[in-house]
């Protein structure tokens, strides 16, 4: 079979003719004399497209013959028309050469190996060993991009094994057949790879780091290159604009009209947690004054809504680090209830674990915690007060 894809990576539609047709699990397999769609190696996926108006849902390989997968048959088989879906192909063969000049450039500056690489369809990214800082990242950024602005050419050769090992090919050899394909950019890389890719640097446009984190031991990189990147930069930069217009102001001014804002948001969460701190004091005040004897306790009940469970945490917490408290605090939020059940250490006959996981049955739901401290949520089916009732009688019994 021949394989345009190696022979002109650009060849976006072809014919060809029908040699076989397979129908496996209601699909068909088709095999061609000749075909530009590319089944997937090297981390790189596999094309789509048409096969005489047909949408080809999978290419693979399978003994050196390349199969299409169709869900119907095709009406012809001399002379089909065939197109690749170029949007799915470009980007693959951007993302997958630029992934090659991150690695290259990261091998050249810091002699680090890629451990990993994966083409997504929003980004890719490649892992590369060991730990880097973002001027580290910026460097790297910088450097391809310089890479691409010389227009290298791509060089796209087979050569055998023997040949591979006088070229010091970086990879294994020791599993490889006699025919080899190598991918070289000048002095900046050469390996193994049976991807495709586009003619020249220049034609990925721009390398474009989004982000960088840590990954086992390793750097993952993603990041977005050619059209892709283009499109990304034109939508930040929209974005962008709209913002400066919001804030009347250039990119510096918005930059810093930003940093105030969030400076003044920090100040105003301050204040209202030094505010929520006076209230819950005040709170707390309140209802231990109105908790309900039970024994030697005081039980306090209440239902909030329009607070966060951190807040009840909270209150919860204070309550039980005196002797003798038990809170039963309850979270309504439409139909779904949280609750919480706290204790103060002293009460060593008390488990709210136990009593928590007893009681929540009554309103269809699930939870649990410490002896001191349990936590649930359920659904708001109108049975809170039987159930505050059934956990009052419990303590009762205590």
């Amino acid at each position: 079979m021949e394989k345009l894809f190696y022979i002109d990576s650009y060849i976006k539609n072809f014919t060809a003719e029908i040699k076989e047709i397979k129908e496996v699990d209601s699909k068909y397999r088709v095999l061609l004399d000749k075909t530009a769609f590319f089944p997937g190696g090297g981390g790189q996926y596999n094309d789509l497209g048409l096969i005489d108006n047909i949408k080809v849902v999978d290419v693979y390989e399978e003994n050196d013959k390349i199969y299409h997968v169709l869900d119907k048959k095709p009406n012809r088989i001399h002379k089909v028309k065939c197109e690749i879906d170029w949007d799915r192909r470009e980007y693959g063969m951007q993302h997958h050469l630029g992934q090659h000049i991150i690695s290259a450039c990261f091998n050249n500056e810091y002699k680090a190996k890629t451990v990993g690489f994966h083409l997504g369809n929003e980004a890719s990214t490649v892992d590369i060993e060991g730990f880097f800082k973002e001027e580290d990242i910026l460097k790297i950024e910088n450097m391809c991009n310089e890479i691409i602005r010389e227009n290298i050419a791509v060089e796209t050769f087979n050569i055998s094994k023997k040949e591979a090992k006088k070229l010091k090919i970086k990879e294994d050899l020791s599993k490889m057949h006699n025919d080899i394909r190598v991918v070289k950019i000048d002095d900046v890389d050469m390996n193994l790879c049976c991807g495709v890719h586009v003619k020249n640097t220049l034609n990925l446009r721009i390398i474009k780091i989004k982000k960088f984190e840590k990954y086992k031991k390793a750097t993952r990189i993603e990041f977005l290159c050619g059209t892709k990147a283009i499109e990304d930069l034109l939508k930040r930069d929209n974005y962008l604009h709209k913002i400066c217009k919001m804030l009347s102001s250039n990119e510096e001014g918005a930059y810093k009209s930003i940093e105030n804002l969030n400076d003044k948001l920090n100040e105003v969460n301050r204040e209202n947690r030094r505010l929520e701190e006076i209230i819950s004091n005040y709170e707390i005040k309140e209802i231990i004054e109105n908790a309900q004897k039970i024994n030697n306790m005081s039980v306090i009940v209440k239902t909030y809504e329009n607070k966060t469970m951190n807040y009840i945490n909270k209150i919860a917490n204070k309550i039980s680090e005196r002797d003798d408290m038990v809170a039963l605090f309850a979270l309504i939020n439409n139909d779904k209830l949280n609750l919480l059940f706290a204790c103060s250490k002293n009460l060593e006959q008390l488990d709210m674990n136990n009593l928590l996981k007893d009681s929540i049955k009554l309103v269809d739901g699930k939870g649990g915690g410490s002896k001191v401290l349990a936590q649930g949520g359920g659904k708001n089916n109108g049975n809170l007060d039987s159930l505050f009732d059934y956990v009052k009688m419990k303590l009762k019994s205590n």
